[in-house]
Formats: C-alpha cells, sequence, structure tokens
C-alpha cells in the first residue's frame, strides 16, 4: 500500500532527532504515507553507529527505526545550516519533529514568526526540561521494584524501551491529530511530550499509582505470577518453559481438567473456603494451585503439553527466543513481514505498520544512507540550484553526496 491511499499521503515532515522516541514517531508517519526527511549533523547524530552493528559496522538499530524516510545531513552549529533546515519546515508542510534540546532556533516560538500555522513536537526527558532517558525515567517510576524474581531484592530493569516506544507512537498521534485540527481550523500546535510523562501517565492508567494513594497498600513482586488473575510459567520434562494464563472461569476449569486436578482442586477450596470459580481467589492461593499443575507439565514433552492445550480455553505459549522467533510462522508467514533489501545489512524479513487499513499493512522501505538525500531534498524542497548545492557541500554547511 503507498501513494494517496495512505492517510497521511502529501504530508511532509521534518525529523531532526536521535534515539528511539523521535525516530520511531517520524518513522510511523512515513509508514503512514507522510514524506519525512531525517536532518542529522554531518557525520551523523550520537546514534549513527549504535548496536546491534551489521558485519560492514553499518547499525541495526539506526536503520531499523529509519526506514523509508528521506536524509539529508546539515551542520546545525552554522547559522546557514540552521536557515537551511527552518526553510525545510516553514516552506513545506510546516511539521517538525525534535528531541533536541536547547536549539533555541529549532524551537516553536521561532518557528512561529516565519510560519504562523507551523506544528512543532518537541519531545523531552520530562516536563520541567530537565534530561531523562527510558533507564532513568523507568527508575523512578516504580517498576523496576516490582519486575523480576519474587525473592530478587534489588531492581530489575526490563529490557523493553516501553517509554520511548510509547512516547514515540503518542508524538505520531499528536501529529496526526494536529494535522487534522489544522486542516480544519488553519490553527497549528505547540506540542511537547515528555519521556517521564509517559510512564507516570501509564502507571496511573493501570492503577499502579491509585492503589497507593487510595488503599494505602504497594504493589509486591509476582515473579512470572499475573496480578489479581491466574497466571503462572512452567516447564515440561524436556525443559521447555510455558506461559499459561486462565483469565475466566471457563479457562480455569479447563486447565484444572487438562491437568488431571479436579478432585484435589475441589478439596483444595473446601479446606481453604475458597471460590476458584472468583479471580480473587484464584490470584490469593496462586501459589499452591501453581504447585499442583506444575506436577503435570513436569510429566509432559512440550509436543505434549502444547497438543493436550490447543484442544482447551487455556491461554498458553511457549517461551522463545528471538532467533526462534525469526523462524516461525508468526513471522515468516505473516502479510506484517515482507523481504527487504536495506544496503549494509542484507536482506531480511522487516516489519510494516502493525495498524492494517483496508486490509493491508502499509510496508516499509529500507532506510536511507546517511545523508544520501541532502541535494535532492534541498533541490526539490527549496530549489537550489546545482550551483547552491556545490557551494554549501564546498563550504562544508551541508554533508557531500556519498553515493
Amino acid at each position: 500500500m503507498t501513494g494517496p491511499m495512505l492517510p497521511l499521503s502529501g504530508v511532509s515532515v521534518v525529523e531532526v532527532s536521535s534515539f528511539v522516541a523521535a525516530p520511531l514517531c517520524g518513522m510511523t508517519l512515513s509508514q503512514l504515507g507522510a514524506q519525512v526527511i531525517r536532518v542529522d549533523p554531518i557525520g551523523g547524530a550520537s546514534d549513527i553507529h549504535r548496536w546491534p552493528l551489521a558485519a560492514d559496522g553499518t547499525s541495526i538499530y539506526w536503520t531499523g527505526l529509519n526506514k523509508g524516510k528521506r536524509s539529508a545531513t546539515i551542520d546545525l552549529r552554522a547559522p546557514e545550516g540552521q536557515a537551511l533546515v527552518q526553510r525545510l519546515i516553514v516552506e513545506g508542510d510546516g511539521i517538525a519533529v525534535t528531541n533536541a534540546a536547547g536549539l533555541d532556533w529549532l524551537s516553536h516560538d521561532v518557528l512561529a514568526t516565519k510560519r504562523s500555522d507551523v506544528i512543532h513536537v518537541q519531545l523531552l526527558g520530562r516536563g520541567d526540561g530537565s534530561t531523562g532517558v527510558d533507564y532513568t525515567v523507568n527508575a523512578a517510576t516504580g517498576f523496576p521494584l516490582v519486575t523480576g524474581p519474587v525473592d530478587h531484592a534489588g531492581p530489575v530493569n526490563h529490557v523493553l524501551p516501553a517509554w520511548d516506544v510509547c512516547c514515540g507512537l503518542y508524538a505520531a498521534l499528536a501529529v496526526a491529530a494536529a494535522v487534522r485540527r489544522r486542516d480544519q481550523t488553519g490553527l497549528g500546535a505547540r506540542i511537547s511530550l515528555a519521556l517521564e510523562d509517559v510512564a507516570l501517565a501509564t502507571a496511573g492508567n493501570l492503577g499502579l499509582l491509585t492503589e497507593p494513594q487510595v488503599n494505602g497498600t504497594q504493589r509486591q513482586r509476582l515473579g512470572n505470577a499475573v496480578y489479581g488473575q491466574y497466571g503462572q510459567d512452567f516447564t515440561s520434562c524436556d525443559g521447555i518453559a510455558f506461559m499459561v494464563v486462565a483469565l475466566t472461569g471457563r479457562h480455569f476449569r479447563d486447565l484444572v481438567e487438562v491437568t488431571g486436578t479436579k478432585a484435589v482442586v475441589s478439596a483444595l477450596a473446601a479446606e481453604l473456603g475458597a471460590d476458584f470459580t472468583v479471580e480473587g481467589d484464584r490470584y490469593r492461593y496462586r501459589d499452591v494451585l501453581s504447585g499442583l499443575f506444575a506436577t503435570w507439565f513436569a510429566e509432559h514433552t512440550a509436543e505434549e503439553i502444547s497438543a493436550a492445550l490447543t484442544g482447551t480455553t487455556v491461554l498458553f505459549e511457549r517461551y522463545r527466543t528471538f532467533e526462534q522467533v525469526v523462524k516461525d510462522q508468526r513471522v515468516t508467514a505473516n502479510p506484517l513481514f515482507s523481504v527487504l533489501h536495506q544496503p549494509g545489512v542484507g536482506e531480511y524479513l522487516a516489519p510494516a505498520l502493525p495498524t492494517m487499513f483496508d486490509g493491508v499493512h502499509p510496508a516499509s522501505a529500507p532506510a536511507p544512507a546517511l545523508g544520501r538525500d541532502t541535494a535532492d531534498v534541498l533541490a526539490e524542497c527549496l530549489g537550489l540550484s546545482t550551483e547552491d548545492i556545490a557551494r554549501l557541500t564546498s563550504a562544508k554547511t551541508i554533508g557531500s553526496d556519498n553515493r
């Protein structure tokens, strides 16, 4: 799906960014049909060589977050370079996305003097403008102290940069909403979005901050259990780990049936005065229930477990490594993925936009080489001549075309 069918077709966005949240915002807008011009300093921003790297040193990380964009490299410290970036924004569609801090010339106030309906998105670490990254924000919002094994004493960071990801998607949503409002009213937008606020809002929305305020209780570590429900990990006799979840009474009845524990679970309920049709009781007595079910899992192979549970309503899945996932039909036979040839990285199955429009995932295009589109962008968007571009290149105001 390309061209005018995409919802943001015809929209142009200038992105001055690095790391995860802002590039993810730009890539999402690109997958929705927008032309996204990523502007980097000459030589690249601080994420150009971020691991993992391909054999020739190309950043798999950088190419992964910049699929489908155009790349321009400009000296962001030189007044003439700053003026070029301002012109790309103002003379384009007046939309800028950045997480760069302290660049007054790229601020909403300055750009709004040149175009009153500018849409400017500033991603921040914290709401007061101070710095913060996913790992420090996560430490400050409580999650590492409820993550990990029950008997672990210290904090456990999650591997997923969740707040970066959420922040990038919130930012893309904000751009789409601001474009719609501008189309209706002619108004621009000054949008700011802080990583820490995204994390705090999420903690509040999920009740993690409400619970201590209204109940005076603190969420405890649960390991791989599921808070308020029944869920636990089990291991087969051939060493394969499974996650098993029973959210409803029907799920739980099927789990009891398949594990052959109906009589003992009924006796346990009577002895404890528990009602296992109620999710709260299933959660309250999760440890003893898990001890009963664990025996059945430990006596069966992974294939036997999968076959038995597939015939029930029980929610389950075996744990897989990333290497196993890429070989699984969830990837290999999934229309979300298609073969992408990425220069410097090679050929691989790359995801499109997870959202489907009219039954189709908008596909991803390769990420550009750093600075590949500098001359083309300046010629097409600003009308610069070949002589203009040669002069700017010679003065090192813009990066040279490395093709």
